[in-house]
């Protein structure tokens, strides 16, 4: 199994409760039913207040390398990344278990 996380900052000025950003994380919750690869799959809003926490978690995990990379290309997760990219920065860790 490979576990793929992903750590969202949102850019300065950027709040969650604007419309696109509304939007993006909408999209991103929707992936875990629209893409097969997604043995397992989970976002959210982070609940810290501490300055060095990022916004916004993913959490996922799919059998292996191939599946991972069939899930990246997915056109759902392009669309969501496409969207995340105008007011967010992230890191992505992916390792097997």
């Amino acid at each position: 199994m490979i576990r793929h996380l992903v750590l969202f900052k949102l850019d300065e000025g950027v709040s969650r409760d604007e419309p696109r950003v509304v939007a993006g994380a909408r999209a991103f919750e929707a992936l875990g039913g629209q893409i097969p690869e997604l043995e397992f799959w989970e976002c959210a809003w982070n609940i810290s207040d501490r300055p060095i926490a990022y916004d916004f978690a993913i959490n996922s995990a799919t059998a292996d390398r191939d599946a991972l990379r069939r899930y990246i290309e997915h056109p759902a997760h392009e669309a969501g990344v496409a969207q995340w990219r105008e007011f967010a920065t992230w890191v992505i860790a992916d390792y097997e278990f």
